[in-house]
């Protein structure tokens, strides 16, 4: 089906429209989202991208609705995972909680960017060689394998080759000032960190890229469906990362469940260019009676695998005891942290998380317990925390708790 240029226009001037709002009703005044605001507009992001794509299967027909589901699905999945990396990118740069709203957007609004450039840049190579459906394949099998390594992001997230560049020709500040990415310090503008962290967002997002747009044009060539399934992907990440912060930690089995959606859609493309082949060296250059995957049975295992990958995450006792700790040992860092916010009543939602993540942990099997009571850094840490909350007591700037 053939996508008029006012249905283009008025899907971008929607996108637009809905960062915009996003912008100037959220973004604009630095705040900390509630949980009931970041699960409200998390909810109606999800309900436009749905109502959307049923207007797709109205208009487009079966194939193309299931087409955008499937990629939709698959996109929100992999941004998902991407907000591990930007969780470890901002607390490396130790951006304050208040701003982190504003570094998000910019995240979102940059990869869309990024990948509507490679969406195009594919679509034209599609058009032109057949035997790109090879490359991408390739692509996505690699890095279902990297995602079954479990090779960890977390030392050179925030400290690739383009921050040590920018620390280098630019004199930067130490200290954030707000949300400004420019500051005055010595009488000499400077840059503040702020910018740098949406430099290294900016810098991540084009690696997604190139995972991400591989494995949606592995169930569609449809590049309207390619675009509408990545742009509706991103749009409420913002608020997805604040309303699941504190459960990433307990999906330890999502990088399995995306390496096999990877290897699966690997798979698809390689058997798609064997049945649409016309290099000389495979086959003397004639098309290879293989098996295609339908995109019915792709939005089967798609969803299939991220139900038994959720759950089996949620269910672990081996991925509560993980997600715990790690989130008591999240609060006690971001609350001893000065500079993490100025919100008085943040500082104190903080608190109250570490005193409720020390009551699961003691709730936790006795292995766990003992294995966390082992963890000296942590029990420091947590100390720490109790002392700076006594002192932040007698100076009248926290509540007791009663």
């Amino acid at each position: 089906m053939d996508v008029s240029p006012l249905v283009w226009g008025l899907t971008i001037a929607g996108i637009i429209g809905l960062l915009a709002f996003d912008f100037f009703f959220h973004v604009r005044h630095a705040h900390v989202p509630t949980l009931k605001e970041a699960a409200t507009w998390s909810a109606l992001y999800v309900g436009i991208a749905i109502v959307f794509g049923f207007g797709v299967l109205v208009f487009g027909g079966g194939q193309m609705g299931s087409e955008y589901f499937a990629g939709y699905i698959t996109e929100k999945a992999l941004s998902v995972d991407n907000l591990f990396v930007f969780l470890i990118i901002m607390a490396s740069f130790k951006v304050p909680r208040e701003d982190q709203q504003k570094v998000l957007l910019f995240g979102i609004v940059f990869a869309l960017i990024a990948r509507t450039s490679f969406i195009l840049l594919g679509a034209a190579l599609i058009n032109q060689f057949a035997w790109i459906f090879y490359l991408f394949g390739l692509v996505l099998l690699l890095t279902a394998g990297n995602l079954l390594k479990g090779e960890d992001d977390e030392e050179g997230a925030a400290d690739n080759f383009v921050i040590k560049i920018a620390r280098k020709v630019f004199h930067t500040s130490e200290h954030y000032d707000g949300d400004k990415m420019f500051t005055i310090e010595n009488g000499k503008k400077v840059m503040t960190p702020m910018l740098l962290v949406m430099v290294a967002i900016g810098g991540t997002d084009i690696l997604f890229a190139l995972d991400s747009i591989p494995a949606i044009f592995g169930l569609t060539q449809n590049v309207f469906i390619v675009f509408t399934a990545t742009a509706f992907s991103l749009l409420g990440l913002r608020q997805l990362f604040f309303l699941i912060d504190g459960l990433l930690d307990r999906l330890i089995y999502l990088s399995y469940g995306l390496a096999a959606i990877l290897g699966f859609i690997g798979v698809k493309l390689i058997l798609h260019a064997l049945h649409e082949n016309n290099l000389p060296f495979i086959n003397d250059g004639e098309h290879v009676p293989v098996v295609e995957v339908g995109i019915g049975l792709s939005l089967t295992v798609i969803l299939g695998i991220l139900l038994v990958t959720v759950l089996a995450s949620l269910v672990s006792p081996a991925g509560k005891a993980h997600a715990v700790v790690a989130n008591a040992r999240r609060h006690a860092t971001a609350y001893l942290d000065a500079d993490y916010t100025q919100d008085p009543a943040e500082r104190e939602r903080l608190y109250r998380a570490l005193v409720d993540g020390q009551e699961q942990i003691r709730a936790l099997p006795e292995k766990y317990q003992e294995k966390a009571r082992d963890e000296a850094p942590l029990v420091e840490l947590i100390e720490r925390a109790h002392d700076e909350h006594s002192k932040a007591i007698d100076r009248g700037e926290a509540a007791p708790r009663g």
